[in-house]
């Protein structure tokens, strides 16, 4: 399925154009250079960099640039045109429509629409497009092209005068090549053929596999790896039985009851295609006695979404799992039936310069529908699309926080819960795993739920002021909100007296500061006055700062909760240079 396509603007002037290139693009995220715009949905500083880890993530690009800076910037990897995403560059002044790249993925049907809005031509320059006005080698949503790698030869011979016939489902609408200029031929030597069956081709011959079919599935109990590892099988054997190709299957649709179970889901990832979740009423022509029955649900399911004209095709069962296909007279559009599996995702954006967000963190923030957060975090995460919904929350109601967000995955949702830094390092992700634990709430078990890590305050304070944690380390919270500062003084105690570099996150805020005088005091009875201390503030963000102090001398006023400290062990260094001090821990460790 094609992404959202990202408009990358370089300059404020494009901005605007960026915005009306949006609108003929639903759910695309303008990016703006840093420093040279405002008003953009996502902000970048290289773009190279920016423009290669779209490219990769399969995302369709719209350049408001050159069309040169585009090439020589994707030019080292690009490899393989079955893979490329579309790519198009867009004169600053909205005169010219280039697709440069994509032509398997409808490039030049994005270009006619983006030229639509700005009221050009669009500069198409494939000839077979040009002169058939449909592109074989990108059929529209619902139909895949099986042999590609026979498009080019047959559509020149196309363009060199041959006739083509059409074969197909004759139930199907299948306008999008009857209303072309191709030259069909009832007794034409070339051959377009659209059918659900797997079926041998020459290369005069075209297959196109309709999105025509739905399974239908039901599982008995819960699944084992032995039983995860049988039903994609068994959906295997079933298809090739049946001559159906898995090219045409448009969906896996299941109880909602039926959502987590691991098979189901290991189903829907072998053939690529989503997963819908339907309630019991919803079911078309249901009774009593059918819930009972696991085959008859699963053929209902199947059913269901092929409509009232679908027909049962093939089934299987074994003692986990109930397998049902069915065929619909027309493309099925999974999208609209049911609802899809809740998402759970939880993000760390790191200590807040963007350019330290992980690409997966950049990627599940662009396609999230919901982003729950405390508010200062929510703000690193960027500006949001119009249709994502942002849920604010004060920083100490995680627990709620975590509920509200589970709440909203169990619709249906595709949520992102925001932390700065690492998620599972004093954020949400532990949060969110205690409400699931001391809730027993149905609709969450369907939830799936998933860590994505983040660079933390820890590492991005280490990095900036050379390798303070270069040997053993450990981490200390001095918040005693969630437990009680005897233990915390233990745990000071403990790591003082092995002579590991510490790292205090939560050391101080305005009402709050006897915490690290007190932890300062507790250190300098197992280490000297002149143990380096690393002070970082407002890592990756303005007004950030790396001081260099010593654990005799530091000031406490000197530290709020955005301050990690870092406190070093007897073994750790300063080292002059001409830029100012580097802080490292040497690897080796010996003893005296």
């Amino acid at each position: 399925m094609l992404q959202k396509a990202a408009i990358i603007v370089l300059n404020q002037n494009s901005v605007a154009l960026g915005r009306q290139i949006a609108s003929a693009l639903p759910g695309a995220t303008v990016y703006g250079l840093l420093k040279r715009t405002t008003g953009v949905d996502r902000g970048f500083d290289n773009f190279g960099d920016t423009l290669r880890e779209l490219f990769a993530s399969g995302t369709p690009i719209v350049g408001v640039c050159a069309a040169g800076i585009l090439i020589r910037s994707l030019a080292p990897i690009i490899s393989d045109k079955r893979q490329e995403p579309p790519v198009l560059a867009v004169a600053e002044d909205g005169s010219a429509v280039v697709p440069l790249l994509g032509g398997l993925h409808s490039v030049n049907d994005i270009a006619r629409l983006i030229a639509a809005v700005l009221e050009v031509p669009p500069a198409i320059t494939t000839t077979g497009d040009i002169r058939f006005r449909t592109a074989l080698l990108a059929p529209p949503k619902g139909y895949y092209l099986e042999n590609p790698e026979a498009a080019k030869g047959f559509i020149s011979d196309l363009l060199a005068g041959a006739k083509v016939k059409l074969e197909g489902n004759a139930l199907l609408n299948l306008n999008w090549l009857v209303n072309s200029k191709l030259p069909f031929d009832a007794n034409g030597e070339k051959e377009i053929r659209v059918t659900e069956y797997k079926t041998d081709y020459t290369p005069d011959c075209l297959v196109y596999h309709p999105a025509t079919l739905a399974i239908g599935a039901t599982v008995n109990g819960v699944n084992y790896v032995n039983d995860i590892e049988d039903a994609v099988a068994l959906v295997k054997e079933l298809l090739v039985n049946a001559g159906l190709s898995e090219k045409s299957v448009a969906g896996v649709f299941v109880l909602n009851k039926d959502a987590a179970q691991r098979s189901i889901n290991q189903i829907a990832r072998f053939l690529d295609v989503p997963l819908r979740l339907l309630k019991l009423e919803g079911i078309q022509g249901v009774q009593g006695k059918d819930i009972q029955s696991q085959a008859k649900m699963a053929e209902l399911l199947a059913l269901t979404a092929t409509g009232s004209s679908g027909k049962l095709l093939t089934q299987v069962s074994n003692d986990s799992i109930d397998i049902s296909i069915a065929l619909s007279s027309s493309i099925i559009d999974a999208d609209a039936i049911g609802k899809p599996r809740g998402k759970l995702f939880i993000v760390g954006t790191g200590p807040g310069a963007s350019g330290w967000m992980s690409p997966e963190v950049k990627r599940i923030l662009n396609e999230a529908t919901d982003l729950v957060g405390y508010s200062f975090y929510l703000d690193l995460a960027g500006a949001l699309r119009p249709e994502q919904r942002r849920h604010d929350s004060d920083n100490r109601e995680e627990l709620a926080r975590a509920k509200m967000a589970l709440d909203l995955a169990a619709e249906g949702r595709n949520v992102a819960v925001v932390s700065s830094g690492d998620p599972g390092i004093y954020a949400m992700a532990a949060a969110i795993f205690e409400v699931l634990e001391s809730n027993a709430v149905p609709e969450w078990q369907h939830v799936q739920v998933e860590v994505a890590p983040g660079i933390s305050a820890l590492q991005a304070a280490a990095a900036k002021i050379g390798a303070p944690i270069g040997h053993d380390f450990c981490v200390i919270s001095l918040s005693d909100i969630l437990k009680p500062w005897s233990i915390i003084e233990r745990r000071i105690i403990a790591a003082a007296s092995s002579d590991m570099v510490i790292a205090f996150y939560n050391p101080a805020s305005k009402q709050r500061t006897w915490q690290l005088t007190s932890a300062r005091d507790i250190l300098l009875k197992y280490r000297l006055p002149e143990t380096p201390v690393v002070l970082a503030r407002n890592l990756g963000r303005v007004g950030e700062s790396v001081l260099v102090r010593s654990l005799g001398d530091f000031s406490v006023s000197e530290v709020d909760m955005r301050t990690l400290v870092l406190v070093g062990s007897s073994k750790t260094r300063v080292v002059k240079h001409s830029e100012g001090v580097w802080v490292y821990t040497p690897r080796e460790y010996s003893e005296g």
